[in-house]
């Protein structure tokens, strides 16, 4: 199988095999106006298999959602063929309005407009609590 490779855009390379779809959906990728490939199970010396995305245009991606799902991702910046920046992605410390809170007595339920903040309380296990309910996501 051939991808083109794009002229102005971001890859996210080395996403872990099967993740790379609830990035395209909670990234909203679907609703953009461009090309954007979705490669799923890739052969990787370094990870066995992996997933890939290719966005055809410059976007203002929120790197919370890719390390949420998956904190191992490389982004890359291209610009007219050339890789200008590469960014690793972090386990985010906060989410704020990446997921809600399944609390239904949780004040983010109750009350509209309050955003949805969860702090990391577990990096080993990668668990969030809820500011308000301490609820984990």
């Amino acid at each position: 199988m051939k991808i083109d490779s794009i002229q102005n855009g971001i890859v996210l390379d080395h996403i872990t095999a099967g993740k790379a779809m609830q990035i395209y959906k909670d990234l909203g990728l679907g609703e953009l106006d461009c090309s954007v490939a979705l490669i799923q199970n890739v052969k990787s010396q370094k990870m066995g298999k992996k997933d890939i995305i290719k966005i055809d245009m410059s976007y203002d991606i929120n790197l919370d959602v890719i390390g949420y799902i998956d904190p191992d991702v490389t982004v890359s910046i291209i610009k007219d063929g050339e890789t200008i920046e590469k960014k690793k992605v972090d386990l985010p410390r906060e989410l704020v309005n990446i997921k809600k809170c399944r609390n239904p007595r949780c004040i983010t339920a109750i009350e509209p407009g309050i955003p949805h903040i969860f702090k990391l309380t577990d990096e080993k296990n990668r668990v969030y609590r809820c500011i308000y309910c301490e609820a984990d996501k």
